[in-house]
Formats: C-alpha cells, sequence, structure tokens
C-alpha cells in the first residue's frame, strides 16, 4: 500500500528518500491472532479447518498462515503447511487414526508471526459418517400441555454416526430431578415423567455432541390444572330487577389463564342454583329479571383449559329485590274552576197570545256561581206580583203569566246576575183582545185557537227545558 521512490547523488552524503504515500505510514507489527477457529470436518486421517481474519492487521498486512498440530498432552507442535496459505482454511492431512490432536493457526506478515489460535478442545481423528442433527416432532415444536398426574412419554430422534453423546437440561442447568427419567439409544431419546406435577413445567432441552459438531433443540412442557375458587364475591349494588356483581381472580389459576367465569343465583327460599352467565370473561356481571320480593344469593366458578374450579366463591351478602310501586299514589285532584259570568244561551222569542189564556215565555241561561234571575216587564222589576210565576229549572227559565189581559203586552226582559258579570234577553209580548159575541162562527173557533196556542206553547216548554238538561250534562 506504500509507493514508493529514492532518489539518490553522490553530491550528497546520505541518499534522499521521497515517499509518495497513499495512506499514513505506521510502524511495521504482527497481526492480531485468527479469529472463530473451527472444526469444518474430519475423516480418518484428516481434518479440515476454518477461521476468520484477525481484527487488527496493520500496514504490514498479512502474507498467509501457518498451521499447526500436536498430540494431545504434548508441546510439540508440527507444521502443517510448507508455505503460508492465503485462503481461511485449510484440510490438514495425514493424521494418525484414533489420536486426540490439537490444532493452532498463526497469521504470518513482514514483521512476523502473530499469537496462535487454538482450538478449545482437542479432536479425535476419525471418520464422521453422519453430523449430528435432531428431528423434533411437528407436535412438540410448540409448547406441550398436560394436566396433573397425566403421563408424559417424549421420542425424541436424532441422527449421528458415529453415536453422538447425548445431555438432557432443564431451564439451562443439567436435569437432576429423579421424578423425570431419560433413556437414550442410538437414534432417539426419551423423556418420561409417570406422574406429571406442576414443578416439571418448564423448559427442556435435548443436546448432542460428536466432536465440536453439536445440535439441541428445546421442549416446553406446562403441567395445568384446574384454578381456584374466585375471592371477594360480592353484591355491589341492586337496582329495580337487577344485581351488580364484582370479585377477584382466583390466588391459584391453575398454571394457565382464566379464561373466563360462570355465574349462578340461588332464590334463598328455594335454595335452587340456576346459571345465569357462562365464559363470562370480566370479574364483574349483572344478573338481571330477578323476581320481586325475592332475595337472590349469587356463587362464581373459576375457568381456565382443564374446566370449571372444584369450588365456588358465594356472595357474601345478598341481593334482596324490594317490593316497590305497588301502592296507588294518585296526583292530587286539582278543581277544575269553573266559574264563569252568565250567558244566555237560548234567548227569549216574541209571543203573541190570546187574553183570559194562560201563557209562558221561556229561556236558558249558564254562569257560575250561580246568577241571581231578575223578570223586568218594560224595564221594572216584576215583584211578588201572584199573576206572575217564575221558575228556574237547571239554567231553564220559565215565566208564566196568569190570563194575560190587553194591560200585559209589553217588553219583557230576563237578567241573570252574578259577581263575574251579568247577561240579559228580552222579547215583545203582545196580548191579543177575545172577539166580540156578534160573531158566532168566531166564537166557535176562538176556543179551538186559544188550545193551539196553548199545545204550542207545551211544546216550545218541552224544547227549552230539553236544551237546558242537555247543557247540565
Amino acid at each position: 500500500f506504500l509507493s514508493l521512490l529514492c532518489l539518490s547523488s553522490p553530491l550528497l552524503p546520505s541518499p534522499t528518500v521521497t515517499c509518495l504515500s497513499r495512506c499514513p505510514l505506521s510502524p511495521s507489527a504482527p497481526t492480531s491472532e485468527p479469529i472463530r477457529l473451527t472444526v469444518d470436518d474430519v475423516t480418518d486421517t484428516t481434518c479440515a479447518l476454518k477461521w476468520r481474519p484477525p481484527e487488527r492487521i496493520g500496514a504490514g498486512g498479512i502474507s498467509g498462515y501457518i498451521i499447526e498440530y500436536c498430540k494431545e498432552g504434548t508441546d510439540q507442535w508440527v507444521q502443517a503447511n510448507q508455505e503460508p496459505v492465503e485462503k481461511n482454511q485449510y484440510r490438514v492431512k495425514d493424521l494418525p487414526v484414533g489420536e486426540k490432536m490439537l490444532f493452532r493457526v498463526v497469521a504470518v506478515n513482514m514483521a512476523g508471526r502473530s499469537p496462535p489460535a487454538t482450538l478449545g478442545q482437542a479432536v479425535t481423528i476419525r471418520e464422521i459418517m453422519e453430523n449430528p442433527k435432531i428431528r423434533l416432532p411437528r407436535n412438540l415444536r410448540t409448547k406441550l400441555i398436560r394436566t396433573v398426574g397425566e403421563k408424559v412419554n417424549l421420542v425424541i430422534p436424532f441422527q449421528g454416526k458415529p453415536r453422538p453423546v447425548v445431555t438432557w437440561l432443564k431451564d439451562g442447568v443439567p436435569l437432576e430431578d429423579k421424578t423425570v427419567g431419560t433413556r437414550t439409544s442410538d437414534l432417539d431419546s426419551i423423556l418420561f415423567i409417570r406422574s406429571a406435577e406442576r414443578a416439571h413445567s418448564g423448559r427442556y432441552t435435548l443436546s448432542v455432541q460428536i466432536e465440536n459438531m453439536s445440535d439441541s433443540a428445546d421442549l416446553y412442557i406446562q403441567i395445568v390444572e384446574k384454578p381456584g375458587p374466585p375471592i371477594d364475591v360480592h353484591v355491589t349494588d341492586v337496582w329495580g330487577f337487577n344485581a351488580a356483581l364484582e370479585w377477584k381472580p382466583p390466588k391459584d389459576n391453575g398454571n394457565c389463564e382464566i379464561i373466563g367465569y360462570t355465574i349462578q343465583k340461588a332464590d334463598m327460599k328455594t335454595k335452587e342454583w340456576f346459571t345465569v352467565y357462562e365464559h363470562n370473561r370480566r370479574p364483574s356481571c349483572t344478573v338481571s329479571d330477578l323476581v320481586m320480593g325475592n332475595e337472590y344469593s349469587f356463587r362464581v366458578f373459576s375457568e381456565n383449559i382443564c374446566g370449571l374450579s372444584d369450588s365456588v366463591g358465594i356472595s357474601k351478602n345478598t341481593a334482596v329485590i324490594a317490593k316497590t310501586g305497588l301502592t296507588y299514589n294518585p296526583a292530587p285532584f286539582k278543581e277544575k274552576d269553573r266559574s264563569s259570568s252568565p250567558k244566555f244561551i237560548t234567548p227569549l222569542v216574541d209571543r203573541s197570545v190570546v187574553a183570559g189564556y194562560s201563557a209562558a215565555i221561556s229561556c236558558a241561561v249558564r254562569g257560575y256561581p250561580k246568577p241571581k234571575i231578575i223578570w223586568m216587564k218594560n224595564k221594572m222589576i216584576i215583584g211578588e206580583d201572584p199573576k206572575f210565576l217564575m221558575q228556574n229549572n237547571q239554567g231553564v227559565l220559565t215565566l208564566n203569566i196568569r190570563k194575560p189581559s190587553l194591560f200585559d203586552t209589553g217588553k219583557y226582559t230576563c237578567r241573570a246576575v252574578n259577581d263575574l258579570g251579568e247577561d240579559e234577553v228580552e222579547c215583545k209580548l203582545e196580548v191579543r183582545g177575545t172577539p166580540s159575541k156578534n160573531h158566532a162562527s168566531q166564537n166557535a173557533v176562538a176556543p179551538n185557537e186559544g188550545e193551539r196556542e196553548r199545545e204550542r206553547e207545551r211544546e216550545r216548554e218541552r224544547a227549552v227545558l230539553g236544551q237546558g238538561r242537555f247543557l247540565a250534562l
């Protein structure tokens, strides 16, 4: 990496060196040791090694690598290659069969040898026909779940020739539990538990190794059982036909997740339990459609993948559905204000009557308080004259005139007065004289006309009376 141009002259005391450098110069020094030295392959007479370049090389670069070996227990290192190799791998040949050999690699450059990279353990020189490999069954690639008391028998096949060394670990430490047994053959290894307990849950690691080559697989086993009961079950609120419940998760979940709760209710009279909810996810619920007048108790089961808990959590208090709304409380009666000023609904009608025959005039009035009725003739109040009879039948007012004479002709007025006001109606009454005695034929007809007049008067009175009764209703 250096470009040097050297110029010398006899006139100069010593050569002058002009350096054109592509990178800064640093003092030459050996490299650091190669890294990650591993065994790639072993046969009955050879051993293939591979490594990575040193982390620190320096300005001197790397001329190559020298591979050395010696028997285990000696320090007589033998150089395997005559010339440094440039690649990061090398197969050492002509090794003694069955011997345990140590290997090391040294990087060299112009400054010399680097510190050696040495294998951590000796390698037995024998042919490896098949690399170690664990064939983990598909059903064991996920967590294996078993219940307490159940048998566990796991067969894990593997390959490797010669026969690999098999070791079992639990949670990263050697398996020493006497209740967990292992048995290994040339083709597989068996892990068996006669009666599973929750303490057997954990991560089991199977490792197979041939010399420096190994393979491992993890198995996750979870031993579960039914959970304990919920705790602190109590009724928090009661309204209408509903009751609200709350509780806390069980202290013992059975070594797995709680997937729900089952809630039941019982009437304190019958003591019969009925299921209200199943697979309720939350630690609370609202029970509806309770019967008025009954007292209820509640109980809750925990549930996990093994089923419902054997024991239950019973509510500390009960829910009493009170009998409410049975007493009729009518709204207070508010009397309607019927006060009104007098108002005539049927006026007086002008009449023409025959002298000597009784006559009557009628009208109808309404008003509250009951109005005072005043009859007048020609604007003069009719007093206690026995000739006039004044009647008031539920607001139907009638003025009867006994045997009227020509003197009774005039304008009649009916006035109704109360505290809220007054009203009046009026009509004209004409009294016709009797016919002369010289006209016999007319005298014969007059009684008949008087009779018809009285009949028409009675019909009018009945009509007015009927209208008044209708208004009263």
